[in-house]
């Protein structure tokens, strides 16, 4: 099993930046492409993006494309999210989450395990 444990969110001003971490609880961390996702009040859960297990391919949504990077550490079972140029429509619960190979990683269901997630608010 692995147990996720995210960090860095707070208030940032608009075109500011911050970078979420995301810790996980063992080794077979590195066996999981790990994914962002971030939840606004009412709206569904967004994908952001994900890396692969070995950190050579990475995914974006279109909205974050040339101002969020991801990253990750498996020697240190972390997962990190650059995210700089940042705007007030970025406001919402960052979650990182773990999912095993041949998923769709673009869905919120195609991840096992699930962090408790971190504010992130951008003010104007």
């Amino acid at each position: 099993q692995v147990q996720l444990v995210e960090s860095g969110g707070g208030l940032v001003q608009a075109g500011g930046s911050l970078r979420l971490s995301c810790a996980a609880s063992e080794r077979t961390f590195s066996s999981y492409a790990m994914g962002w996702f971030r939840q606004a009040p009412g709206k569904e859960r967004e994908f952001v993006a994900v890396i692969s297990w070995g950190g050579g391919n990475t995914y974006y949504t279109d909205s974050v494309k040339g101002r969020f990077t991801i990253s990750r550490d498996n020697a240190k079972n972390t997962v990190y999210l650059q995210m700089n140029s940042l705007k007030p429509e970025d406001t919402a619960v960052y979650y990182c989450a773990a999912a095993p190979p041949n998923g769709n990683y673009y869905y919120a269901r195609e991840y096992d395990y699930w962090g408790q997630g971190t504010q992130v608010t951008v003010s104007s």
